[in-house]
């Protein structure tokens, strides 16, 4: 019987992929399905960047890129991280991939070994733990539920490393809870860091710039902590570049060595014209930037005040990115009193998140595709008028539940 390999045989499908798929597949067939699944800002891409790529078109950027990407980009990536975070890095100590998401993969291939301990906070990205099995690590969560605002304390940390610990993936601002390390708790997880040798930090910070607390803050600015962070960032959720697919790393020489000798035999450089068009973005006026930023943040104050008001729903105020991670575990057990789903059971948040996307025709993800069972997670990168009216059938739809 054919088989695929052991490798593939350990990673589950991204469960916000498929329900994604599964809202699109309703809609195909003329169902009206608010989105609220993907981590994906509604934007367009600015049009001084589009104008940019449209230009590297003009002038024959159709050609193979070197492997760790443009150099005129990576000195952009390297002036922005001096003039926005006063992080000194030089154009070889950066690695551009394709989407950070990559870069992610990347880190983890090139340093974690068969055995390895990856610690990772829950609630987390959901590809964080498939990534360390695929480079044959091991997951090791630490739990930062809602009573401390999801956020891991560095007396957690400290209690998770083990002599097998190799890298602590450290994702701020966080999806899928929206919280935000401030400094004081980013010093103190350093300085548990810095105790043990050969521990590193891969840093997550592609939510930078949507921040409603001030300045972002990085692991990094500490002493000591540069020789041992590699900083992932890019440009798809700043400058609504989502699907240009261009990300980085930010990290020691030697890291971004092996990164880009991993790369160079599986996937080569990034997009020609994505580069070009990622380099005006980072160049480029930010007012763009901040538009989208304050937009955000209306939405954010919308869809707390609104999820707020259904009963049965405990929520935090996010600090950053565009998602809401709302305690649900007060449904759990009710039965569905009336419409078409009349006597289901809702057991967990994957049944929640499945009845709300077939009573109430709003996709969402369960929290347990995150490491919490007890909430789920709505974006709300889309419209006011989506927003209002995706909680009006939530609401409506919870209420059901007796």
């Amino acid at each position: 019987m054919p088989q695929l390999s052991n490798r593939l045989q350990r990673l589950a499908p991204s469960a916000t992929l498929a329900m994604s798929q599964k809202s699109s597949e309703m809609k195909a067939k003329g169902i009206d399905v608010i989105n609220m699944s993907v981590g994906e800002p509604d934007f367009n891409t600015p049009d001084h960047i589009k104008e940019a790529a449209k230009q590297a078109v003009d002038q024959n950027y159709s050609r193979y890129s070197p492997v760790p990407g443009y150099a005129d980009l990576r000195k952009a990536i390297a002036d922005k991280l001096k003039r926005e975070n006063q992080l000194d890095y030089l154009p070889s100590e950066i690695l551009v991939s394709n989407g950070a998401k990559q870069s992610v993969c990347n880190t983890m291939m090139a340093l974690v070994n068969p055995g390895d301990e990856v610690i990772i906070p829950a609630p987390y990205w959901v590809s964080y733990p498939q990534m360390a099995l695929l480079a044959g690590g091991n997951p090791v969560f630490v739990e930062a539920n809602f009573s401390q605002n999801f956020k891991m304390t560095a007396k957690q940390l400290e209690q998770a490393i083990t002599p097998k610990t190799r890298l602590l993936v450290l994702c701020s601002p966080s999806n899928p809870t929206g919280s935000v390390y401030n400094k004081e708790e980013l010093k103190a997880i350093a300085d548990v860091v810095l105790k043990h040798d050969d521990l590193y930090v891969l840093a997550d910070e592609i939510y930078e710039h949507i921040n409603y607390v001030g300045r972002h803050e990085s692991i990094a600015q500490f002493p000591g902590m540069k020789e041992r962070t590699i900083v992932v960032n890019g440009v798809s959720k700043a400058y609504a570049m989502t699907g240009w697919r261009i990300g980085y790393i930010a990290a020691p020489e030697w890291i971004v060595k092996g990164c880009n000798k991993l790369q160079g035999q599986y996937t080569s450089g990034p997009c020609s014209v994505s580069q070009k068009a990622a380099e005006c973005a980072y160049v480029a006026s930010q007012e763009c930037v901040e538009q989208m930023r304050q937009a955000f943040e209306r939405r954010r104050d919308l869809i707390v005040d609104l999820a707020k008001q259904i009963p049965g729903l405990e929520v935090n105020v996010p600090e950053g990115a565009f998602y809401l991670f709302p305690k649900c575990s007060a449904f759990y057990g009710r039965k569905v009193s009336g419409g078409n789903a009349d006597g289901t059971v809702v057991n967990n948040s994957t049944d929640l998140a499945m009845y709300l996307l077939e009573e109430a025709h709003v996709a969402t993800v369960g929290g347990d595709a995150f490491g919490d069972p007890d909430c789920f997670r709505m974006s709300y990168a889309t419209s006011e008028d989506n927003i209002k009216e995706a909680m009006r059938r939530i609401a409506e739809a919870l209420a059901k539940l007796k």
